[in-house]
Order: C-alpha cells, then sequence, then structure tokens
C-alpha cells in the first residue's frame, strides 16, 4: 500500500517531493559534505539555502519591498505575546473573535496592555465571520487583530478587511498560521502577517512573519532581544540560532509551489477541494459542516455525523482505508479533515468516495 491520505491539521502534509528531495540531501547537501541539519547558520551553504527561501517566499507572495521578512520560532502562539510587545507601545489593541486561536491571541495580549473584543462571533458558536462594518475598534487602537482563517472551526476570511474603509488607521494584523501560500495576500491592507510553518509551509520550528518597516522599532522595553522585530530584521532573522532545518524544508516547499504554478494555482486547486468536500456535506443525510456558506474553509473542514454514535465505526473504517487524523479537535469534537496545499485533489476523493461507501452501510 502506498502513503496514505494525511488530514492532519498540523504539523500536516508535506509535498512527496519535498520529502523525498530532503531525503536524497540528507546525508550530503550539494557536495558540502554535511547534512543542512549540521550547518553553521552563520556559514556560506546555509546562508546560500536562508537567501534563497527569502527570495523565493517574497516572489511568491508577492511580498512588497517595504516589508520585512523574519523567520522566527515559537510559533502562533508566541507571537501572540511577540506582536504586542512590538506594536502595542502599551496602547489598546482590538481583537476580532471569531474561534479559539483569536480568542488565545486575545487572552495573551492582555499582559502586555489592554485588549479589547472588537467583534465576535461567540453567539453563534464560531460558525460565522462578523461583518466588518459592525466591528467597533477604539479610535486609539495600536492594531487590529484577525485569524485569517480558524483551524478549528473552520472559518476563513476570504477577503481581508480594509480597515481603511472603516475610519481606522491602525495596522491589521493577521494570523494567518493555517492558510498562508493557499490565496494571494492584499498587502495593501496588511500590517503584519505571522504563521507557524507547519501547516502548509513545512515542518514545526519555523515562524514567518512578515512586517511592514514602519511598524519596527518600538518594542516595549521589556520585550525579549530575540524577539524585538527591530534586532531580528537587523540581523537577517539571525539575531539568535534560527531553526535552520525547517528553513531549509520551507524553501523546497517555496521551490515545489513555484514548480507548480505558483499561488494562483494554489488557490485554483484547493477551491476545487474544498467544493468537493462541501457538495458532498451539502448533500449527505448522515454528515453535515455547520459554518455559513460564505466563510467556509478551504483549509480545514470540521464535519458532524448527525448520528454520533457511530463516530468510532467511521474513524476506524476511515483507518483501514488509509485515511489518517480524521478526528475533530477535543474542543468541538466531531471530523476533521485538513485539506493543505499539499493534499491532492485524489486525496479528497478518496475521503468522499469512502463517505458515501459509509453512508450506505448505516442506512
Amino acid at each position: 500500500m502506498g502513503r496514505a491520505f494525511n488530514f492532519s491539521a498540523g504539523p500536516a502534509v508535506m509535498p512527496e517531493a519535498v520529502l523525498q528531495q530532503a531525503a536524497s540531501e540528507m546525508l550530503d547537501w550539494h557536495g558540502s559534505g554535511m547534512s543542512v541539519m549540521e550547518m553553521s547558520h552563520r556559514g556560506k551553504e546555509f546562508i546560500s539555502i536562508y537567501e534563497q527561501a527569502e527570495a523565493d517566499l517574497r516572489e511568491l507572495l508577492a511580498v512588497p519591498a517595504h516589508f520585512k521578512i523574519l523567520f522566527m520560532q515559537g510559533g502562533g502562539l508566541a507571537e501572540n505575546a511577540i506582536v504586542p510587545l512590538n506594536l502595542s507601545q502599551g496602547g489598546a489593541m482590538d481583537f476580532v473573535l471569531t474561534g479559539s486561536w483569536s480568542q488565545k491571541s486575545l487572552q495573551e495580549a492582555g499582559k502586555y496592555g489592554p485588549a479589547r473584543v472588537a467583534a465576535s462571533a461567540q453567539a453563534d458558536g464560531f460558525t460565522t465571520l462578523p461583518a466588518p462594518a459592525s466591528w467597533q475598534i477604539d479610535p486609539d487602537s495600536r492594531y487590529v487583530h484577525i485569524c485569517g482563517n480558524e483551524t478549528i472551526h473552520g472559518v476563513e476570511f476570504h477577503e481581508l478587511p480594509d480597515l481603511k474603509a472603516l475610519g481606522c488607521d491602525a495596522p491589521l494584523v493577521v494570523d494567518f498560521s493555517s492558510h498562508v501560500a493557499s490565496r494571494p495576500v492584499d498587502w495593501s491592507r496588511v500590517g503584519l502577517a505571522f504563521g507557524g510553518a507547519q501547516k502548509n509551509l513545512g515542518p514545526a520550528g519555523l515562524t514567518l512573519v512578515i512586517v511592514r518597516e514602519d511598524l519596527i522599532g518600538h518594542a516595549l522595553p521589556h520585550c525579549p532581544s530575540a524577539f524585538d522585530y527591530k534586532l531580528v530584521s537587523d540581523n537577517q532573522s539571525m539575531y539568535n540560532t534560527p531553526p535552520t532545518y525547517s528553513i531549509y524544508i520551507a524553501g523546497l516547499v517555496f521551490q515545489w509551489l513555484k514548480k507548480n504554478g505558483g499561488i494562483a494555482a494554489m488557490e485554483q486547486r484547493n477551491i476545487a477541494k474544498a467544493q468537493l468536500l462541501y457538495d458532498f456535506f451539502d448533500s449527505s443525510s448522515l454528515f453535515e459542516n455547520r459554518v455559513a456558506k460564505d466563510c467556509r474553509s478551504r483549509m480545514n473542514v470540521p464535519f458532524f455525523l448527525r448520528d454520533e454514535s457511530r463516530n468510532d465505526a467511521f474513524l476506524a473504517g476511515a483507518k483501514a482505508a488509509n485515511l489518517l487524523q480524521l478526528k475533530g479537535h477535543k474542543s468541538v469534537g466531531g471530523m476533521r479533515a485538513s485539506i493543505y496545499n499539499a493534499m491532492s485533489i485524489e486525496g479528497v476523493q478518496a475521503l468522499v468516495a469512502y463517505m458515501r461507501e459509509f453512508e450506505k452501510t448505516q442506512a
């Protein structure tokens, strides 16, 4: 039997071609006599890997020249502290609550300044997104935070809000951990975007921060040096030892993305994969997705069996069919299929075929 279809929410499925290349280069990278994980981060070999990865990412995401790309550590959870340490200047911060991850961001930021709720979809069970026109933003807000895609609840902003159109001059901060590189980014609407790499870009360990230059250099006095965006930027992400092997693997993913049509091609593939799943749920008598149609995630698709006594049988049959990691997050229950860039259309087709067959046998 071949490789399984891995629907894990993260760390997640990787492009097989990337894994094969990494395996072939494990002991000796390009005749250097070393594995990448053995290299000095200041040596010419790794510097070339780092510079290529940064250039490829800037090209793929069309990142403007006045934004800095930082390769950091700590994941999205650490950035929930690092962003306010750098951007709040002790002032108010506004948060739009759309699920578990934006809730965590609010709670963490409250340690460093006044963290406000500008809008919340909690009353709807985080199955909708509050309309930007309804957001109550503090006139003196230092930034407005959104989670672009909520991995657990399966809601996604299909268009970034235009804060200027709302009369707000604060920068928009976007946690794009779980949908980075799955769709284009309108950088004219963004001040800072951050995300862990372990969903769409590579293995765990690397955190990506893309920040507008004018937002750098305002860290609170008690901000740890290694988390000060200015120090990280001034030292080309090497103020401290970066996650070298994770950067290398992410660089291979960037090259894979370029070879496969870039972000525009990925977006079309992701639309097709998500449509296949949602069309099935909308016509099913046993399975359901509860997210409003206008904000359904293309990356993370939570679903439920209307008869939850069949959950264990469903998961056991899925595992036997080589369809892995479909159990939903413990906080919401049910099931979840994460269909990131590296998940093939064939994987989604196999899942739908299994669910159709399971539904027939349970009738």
